[in-house]
C-alpha cells in the first residue's frame, strides 16, 4: 500500500486485525521498508507489504523554543565542561540516531534539574567529539578548562560530561594532570540518550552536581550504582573501568571500594572510603603526555618480534600479562626474555599490568615472573592497564631518565595502586 509520511511524523501502523504499533518515522533508504523508532527507543523496520493501514497521529514540526536558563541566584556555583558523548546528544528525528546539543540553552532545556540544584557559573565546550575518537590532546584540553574553574574561588566543584567508551582513560589522565587538587572533579555520562525512557542521564547529572558540592578533592566518576534509578556511586578516577557495553551501571571500581554513595537529594552523600578533603590549595596544571607509548595485550603464542615494531614507534610499553605477571618463557618464550633485556638495555621502558583486571601482580611467585623482573620489567602492582598506559605517557613526558621513570611509575601519584600491606 502507498504510505505518505515524512521523517519525524508520529504514526500508528496496523499490522493485523488485533495488532497495532506506534512510533516516529525515520529516514529509510529502502522504499519498501517503513523505518521508525518505537516508544521504547528502539528502531525497527517493517515491510510495507505487512502493513494493513496507518494513521498519522502527529506531523513532525521542528520546535523552536525561546528557552531561558533558570536563574542561579542563591545557589552554589559549579563549572561545567561539555565534551560530547551520548549525554550531550539529542534524538535526530529523521535518522533515529543522535546528534550533539548545539548550545548550553539546549543542554539546560534537556537537563533542567541540574540547573535547579546549582548555579552553572562557567561553561566550557572545548570540543564535541565521540569519546572513542579522543586522543591525549583532548585530555589536555579538558584539563586546562577544569584547572581554570578549580582556581575560581566562587566555583565549588567541576562537572565534566563525556562519552563512555574511553571515559576511564580521561579520568585517569585528569587524576595525573591536576596536581594539588582542591575541589571535586566529577566526570559523568549516559549510556542511553535523554529521549529514551530508560535514560540514565538525568540521575547521573543530579548526583554529579551533589558530589561536586561535597567535601572531597578527588577526580571521580559518578554514575548509576545499579540498573535502578535510585542512587549513584562516586568512583576514584584512577581505579575505575567500563565493565559492561550497555548497562547503566557500566562502570565499576577495581580493587577498591566506591568513594561514596550519592543520591540526587540535596547534600545526600555517604562516604564509604578515605578521600582527600576539600582544601584551599591552588591547583597546578601538569598536563603533558608523551605519545610514544603503547598498551599491548599478551596472548598465547604471541611472537616476540612484535616488540621490534613497538621499538620503532615508541619509547615505552605496557604489556597486559597473564596472572601474577607472566608471558611465555619456555621454547619461543626465551625470545621474549632476550628481546626485553635488549630493549631495556637500549633505554626502552617495559611495564607490566595484569589482564585479569582484579588482583595484583607478584613476579616473585613463579620463575616466569622472576625472569621478567630480572630482565628489567617494571611490575605495576594492582594498577589497571588503561591507567598504567596513561601514567606511562604522563611520566615519560616529564623525564627521560630510566631510573626516575621507574621511581615515578612505582610512586602512588593519584591512588592508582593500593599499597601492599606487610605481614
Amino acid at each position: 500500500m502507498e504510505i505518505k509520511v515524512n521523517p519525524g511524523d508520529y504514526i500508528k501502523l496496523k499490522l493485523s486485525k488485533f495488532r497495532e504499533i506506534e512510533g516516529t518515522v525515520l529516514e529509510s533508504y529502502d522504499k519498501s521498508i517503513v523505518l521508525f523508532k518505537l516508544k521504547s527507543g528502539y528502531n525497527i523496520g517493517i515491510s510495507k507489504d505487512n502493513i494493513l493501514g496507518y494513521r498519522v497521529v502527529r506531523k513532525f514540526k521542528e520546535k523552536v523554543e525561546d528557552f531561558r536558563i533558570p536563574s542561579g541566584k542563591g545557589k552554589p556555583s559549579i563549572g561545567l565542561v561539555v565534551s560530547g558523548g551520548t549525554i550531550a546528544s539529542k534524538l535526530d528525528a529523521k535518522t533515529g540516531g543522535v546528534k550533539p546539543l548545539t548550545d548550553i540553552k539546549e543542554f539546560a532545556r534537556f537537563y533542567p534539574k541540574l540547573f535547579e540544584i546549582v548555579n552553572v557559573k562557567k561553561i566550557d565546550v572545548p570540543f564535541m567529539i565521540a569519546s572513542e575518537s579522543m586522543t591525549s590532546k583532548h585530555w589536555i584540553e579538558i584539563a586546562k578548562s577544569v584547572e581554570k574553574m578549580l582556581n575560581d574561588n566562587d566555583i565549588k566543584g567541576v562537572i565534566v560530561t563525556h562519552g563512555t567508551d574511553s571515559l576511564h582513560y580521561t579520568s585517569a589522565a585528569l587524576s595525573f594532570f591536576l596536581r594539588d587538587l582542591n575541589k571535586p572533579v566529577v566526570l559523568t555520562y549516559s549510556q542511553r540518550s535523554i529521549d529514551r525512557a530508560s535514560s540514565d542521564a538525568e540521575l547521573n547529572l543530579q548526583c554529579a552536581a551533589q558530589f561536586a558540592l561535597s567535601d572531597c578533592a578527588e577526580v571521580v566518576l559518578v554514575g548509576h550504582a545499579s540498573i535502578n534509578d535510585d542512587f549513584c556511586y562516586a568512583l576514584l578516577g584512577s581505579k575505575v573501568r567500563k565493565l559492561h557495553s550497555s548497562r547503566r551501571d557500566a562502570f565499576k571500581p577495581v580493587n577498591v571500594k566506591p568513594i561514596a554513595k550519592v543520591w540526587p537529594d540535596k547534600g545526600k552523600v555517604e562516604f564509604l572510603s578515605e578521600r582527600r578533603p576539600r582544601n584551599k590549595e591552588k591547583v597546578k596544571l601538569d598536563a603533558r603526555f608523551n605519545e610514544k607509548v603503547a598498551l599491548v595485550k599478551f596472548y598465547p603464542g604471541q611472537d616476540a618480534e612484535i616488540l621490534d615494531f613497538y621499538k620503532k614507534k615508541c619509547r615505552g610499553i605496557v604489556i597486559e600479562v597473564f596472572g601474577l605477571g607472566h608471558v611465555m618463557t619456555e621454547d619461543k618464550g626465551k625470545k621474549w626474555i632476550a628481546k626485553i633485556k635488549k630493549l631495556v638495555k637500549d633505554g626502552f621502558v617495559v611495564c607490566a599490568a595484569s589482564q585479569t583486571i582484579y588482583g595484583r601482580l607478584n613476579p616473585k611467585v613463579y620463575s616466569a615472573g622472576r625472569e621478567l623482573e630480572e630482565a628489567g620489567v617494571i611490575f605495576l602492582e594492582d594498577m589497571l592497564a588503561e591507567t598504567a598506559f596513561v601514567k606511562l605517557g604522563y611520566v615519560m613526558a616529564k623525564t627521560k631518565d630510566k631510573n626516575k621513570i621507574r621511581e615515578l611509575m612505582l610512586t602512588n601519584l593519584a591512588g592508582e595502586f593500593n599499597e601492599l600491606l606487610s605481614g
